[in-house]
């Protein structure tokens, strides 16, 4: 996407990995990014990821390529000097055109029993977590599940974990594929147990939750992409196939 002495972003393709978790794990987006900056890695450059997508959600990925680089980017993304937004498809139409969901989250098991350990819930006690949405379209679409689907822009404006994908959920739209917060968190449990299988596909629709990370600015930059493949054709976003309410 762009690249200058200092850093390069990608747009990361949705179900890869950015960094190794176990040893042994297939290859990251990291390990890729480390055959592509093989010479600056042997003149001393170090790549540090500024930030972090799930290894479902597709999009842009920012890396600084040395030490004071990633120092200073860093820095920046605590301070919340980064602008952000997303793009989701979530199921239904919300009934306005804007709004903003403000609910803290947490841990589910922090506060009940979740056979899943890293779900997060809107509670009073968790965190401040804000995000903003504004509905691009509202389409149409038969399927065995429903038929009315919306694409979204997502604004976080603080940084929790799966703060979109919960908070899309809270407001009654989950994100179309979302293993956890979608129709039924047993899903999540399945795919673990079976991998992707046709009675998934029936109840999800995609093979992975449908969150593309679209936009970033900083200072005087702005980067955006487009929609992933996935994602365009589920929607029929810029090839005239939705209808558009």
């Amino acid at each position: 996407m762009d690249e200058n002495e200092d850093f390069l972003l990608v747009d990361k393709p949705p179900h890869l990995m950015v960094h190794p978790s176990v040893p042994g794990n297939p290859l990251t987006l990291l390990d890729g990014l480390q055959a592509l900056c093989a010479y600056e890695l042997i003149c001393g450059g170090q790549l540090s990821l500024i930030n972090r997508l799930d290894r479902e959600t597709s999009g842009i990925v920012l890396v600084a390529k040395n030490k004071s680089a990633a120092r200073n980017l860093s820095k920046a993304m605590e301070r919340r000097e980064f602008r952000k937004f997303y793009h989701a498809i979530v199921w239904g139409w919300p009934d306005e055109d804007g709004f903003v969901i403000d609910g803290p989250l947490l841990r589910k098991g922090d506060v009940e029993p979740s056979p899943i350990w890293v779900k997060q819930m809107v509670h009073p006690a968790g965190k401040e977590s804000r995000t903003r949405f504004e509905v691009e379209c509202r389409f149409e679409r038969v399927t065995t599940n429903g038929e009315r689907f919306s694409l979204l822009r997502c604004y976080p404006l603080t940084g929790r974990m799966h703060q979109i994908r919960v908070h899309a959920a809270f407001a009654g739209h989950p994100i179309v594929g979302d293993k956890i917060y979608g129709p039924d968190e047993n899903c999540y449990l399945e795919f673990i147990e079976t991998g992707w299988t046709a009675n998934l596909e029936h109840v999800l629709l995609m093979s992975r939750q449908a969150l593309h990370a679209s936009g970033l600015g900083w200072r005087d930059h702005e980067w955006e992409c487009g929609l992933p493949r996935d994602m365009s054709d589920f929607s029929g976003f810029g090839e005239g196939e939705k209808s558009q309410i």
